[in-house]
């Protein structure tokens, strides 16, 4: 083993330096910083510091300076480096205990499973059906290059730099900030309760397809109304000259003549069977939020079975779920296809790809649409949910999660636009085949998949094979977005209590069983006006605030060029980026979020569902939901402010808490050097080099 000497300083002794605060690697949450036979030593460095002596004077930098950007910096352009993720010298200690993805597709697939779920086939195209078709999609897209790009990257390079999940991330980046990580949690953990109920709706659908015929092909009592409208008893019913289908009763000619049946006919309101059978044959939806009835035992079961499920596929930690994604995030691609081909087939299916494509810049003018755009953007790409941060602090330190950025955001956002097209196609169809207007088909809401797409499969040969493959792929769409949601949270949980991550089983357990009760209510017959609720106030209010905060602390706090440099140790040079990154964090982002924001707030209306108005006490406890969040950021600023050192000042306190705590820093590898001393001096000892006439080869 010989001494390495020539490069461009010496590493001095750490113990010289008693006056610097120095990092503290028992409060990391992955210990990935320093020799673990150190852990006491308050005096140990965590990072590898490479700093010329005749520049640093013998002092380390001050707690005000980027320490990581001294690291891109000072390493000589001339140093031989390795193409590996661990290419820092010396013998490397890996940390098992939190653990990694397998490889880097096992954390695209999961994070294509996590932004590609169910609201690219459910949420998306009932919100562009409310908003006048191509009047949404126009807004959609800007979002995405405002809000969606920009705030993505961000996020997966702060979780990948760091190591860590948001619970305690947030707490060493900006501790005056540290609820903001909680906030985000508590997001993900209220959108994974009815997120799962959903997936209990899929999983009872997948059961009910499996007969001969499927239950909602025809109008069945008890759950049929009197405007239920079934093509296919339509059709059987008119093979006899002058028969008519009027109300779900065949009509013969003496029977239609003397009714005056024909002018009838073309006055009522029709539907499809697949409309009742949901709402009344599935949901048995009462009228009200303030009847709320009993737990509905099938979709109870079926929600015990989705929690199952996530435990199965959760338990063993992140590798075990980056291999389930595989089918899930690729599987619903294909069905997708199968049933565009068939749509595009359908009569009248011009007329809803027309409506779709077709921009009516008339709704614009309403805060609705921009605020509908960019809280599917968000509920897409899921920025400020914690789950970016949580699914790249399982990354190697060199993943380029730029690239991943861009797949992952363009695929999502062409996935919803091509669900749309889908989905619009068929909603032409059965405007034709119901003689209405295309916008008044079907009710508006989260049901629009459940009812759309079941109905279209009623026209596939074999149509109880067709329903099957729909649903499991819905199933798998939502489970990948749900495996997500779920780590967010049990992330937090071991972050914040390193303790129980070797008992990972248990953690998965309690978090399954909490949400399984959680989720209950909204299996009873109230439920979808609960669902309603949450998706409505969560997803939207809080989450744009919480966004914009993020955006200002990275962009004008800690620094766009400083943050840049830090994900530059990562990824290498961002300097094609750096003027498009700092226009939208700094400008653009916040900007956007703040607009849509008040624009929202001034042009606010209680929240409905279709016909129904929600009491005031529901939408107060809508408030509730959306403000709560932004609660508990406030309440810990406070708590933080009244712990700090007591000799400063209220001002003092605030900008002491902007600046990184001590721990903040980047997550890699970090070697361990033997320190000998040669001629009184401390010399790093590494069997990778050698060292002839001042210059370094590497062996």
């Amino acid at each position: 083993m010989t001494s390495l000497k020539a490069m461009s300083g010496k590493l001095r002794d750490m113990s010289d330096f008693d006056g610097v605060k120095t990092h503290d690697i028992t409060d990391r949450g992955t210990e990935k910083y320093g020799d673990g036979d150190h852990k006491d030593d308050k005096k140990k460095y965590g990072v590898a510091w490479y700093k010329d002596e005749s520049q640093n004077k013998g002092q380390y930098p001050m707690e005000d300076e980027n320490p990581n950007e001294s690291l891109v910096q000072d390493v000589s352009s001339t140093a031989v480096l390795t193409p590996l993720d661990d290419d820092l010298v010396g013998n490397v200690t890996d940390v098992p205990d939190r653990g990694n993805w397998g490889g880097r597709f096992d954390f695209l697939m999961s994070l294509l499973g996590y932004s590609v779920g169910l609201g690219n086939v459910w949420r998306f195209p009932y919100l562009a059906y409310s908003n006048g078709g191509g009047a949404f999609v126009f807004p959609f897209v800007l979002m995405l290059f405002l809000l969606g790009l920009p705030l993505m990257f961000l996020e997966l390079s702060f979780g990948q730099f760091a190591g860590l999940g948001p619970a305690v991330v947030f707490g060493r980046f900006c501790p005056l900030f540290h609820g903001l990580g909680y906030g985000m949690i508590f997001i993900s953990a209220i959108v994974s309760l009815y997120y799962t109920v959903i997936i209990a709706w899929c999983i009872l659908y997948l059961f009910m397809s499996i007969r001969s015929e499927l239950l909602w092909e025809r109008c069945h009592e008890p759950w049929a109304s009197e405007n239920c409208y079934s093509y296919l008893d339509a059709d059987e019913c008119e093979v006899t000259n002058g028969s008519m289908y009027y109300k779900s009763v065949c009509y013969n000619s003496t029977e239609v003549e003397a009714k005056n049946i024909s002018l009838l006919a073309q006055a009522v309101t029709k539907h499809a069977p697949a409309q009742d059978y949901f709402y009344q044959g599935v949901l048995h939806v009462s009228d009200g939020i303030d009847h709320m009835g009993l737990p509905q035992w099938p979709i109870l079961l079926c929600l015990a079975a989705a929690w199952t499920m996530t435990f199965l596929a959760l338990s063993k930690g992140v590798k075990s779920s980056g291999k389930v994604v595989y089918f899930t995030a690729l599987f619903p691609y294909v069905v997708l296809f199968i049933l565009f081909f068939r749509g595009i087939t359908l009569p009248g299916a011009k007329q809803g790809i027309l409506y779709y494509i077709t921009p009516r810049f008339e709704k614009l003018g309403n805060a609705k649409v921009w605020s509908d755009a960019a809280a599917q953007i968000f509920f897409a790409l899921s920025p400020a949910w914690g789950g970016l941060i949580t699914l790249s602090s399982y990354n190697k330190f060199h993943n380029n999660c730029l690239k991943d950025t861009l797949i992952v955001a363009f695929g999502n956002i062409g996935t919803s636009l091509f669900a749309g097209f889908v989905i619009f196609a068929i909603i032409g169809y059965l405007a034709q085949e119901l003689n209405m207007n295309i916008e008044e088909v079907v009710d508006q809401g989260a049901g629009l998949a459940f009812i759309v797409y079941p109905d279209v499969v009623t026209r596939l040969p074999l149509s109880p094979l067709w329903a099957i493959l729909f649903f499991v792929m819905m199933i798998t769409l939502g489970m990948g977005s749900e495996f997500a949601l779920l780590e967010t949270c049990m992330t937090a949980v071991q972050d914040t209590m390193p303790s129980l991550r070797q008992k990972k089983t248990w953690v998965v357990l309690v978090v399954s069983i909490l949400g399984f009760l959680g989720g209950v209510a909204v299996t009873c017959e109230g439920g979808m006006y609960v669902l309603q609720l949450m998706d409505t106030y969560v997803s939207s209010w809080s989450v744009f605030v919480m966004a914009a905060t993020e955006s200002i602390i990275f962009g004008w706090i800690y620094g766009t060029d400083r943050f840049l440099q830090d994900v530059e140790l990562m990824i290498g040079s961002m300097r094609r980026w750096r003027l498009f990154f700092k226009l939208f964090w700094q400008f653009l982002s916040p900007f956007t979020l703040i607009a849509v924001f008040i624009f929202n707030l001034i042009q606010y209306t209680p929240i409905t569902y279709g016909k129904y108005k929600y009491p005031a006490w529901a939408d107060g406890l809508g408030w509730i939901l959306a403000l709560f969040p932004l609660m508990w950021i406030f309440g810990s600023m406070i708590w933080k402010i009244t712990t700090v050192k007591e000799d400063m000042t209220l001002l003092e306190k605030v900008k002491f808490l902007l600046k990184p705590s001590p721990e903040w820093g980047p997550a890699h590898k970090v070697p361990k050097f033997d320190l000998q001393d040669i001629e009184g001096e401390k010399n790093i000892e590494n069997p990778n080099f050698i060292s002839s006439n001042d210059s370094v080869t590497k062996i």
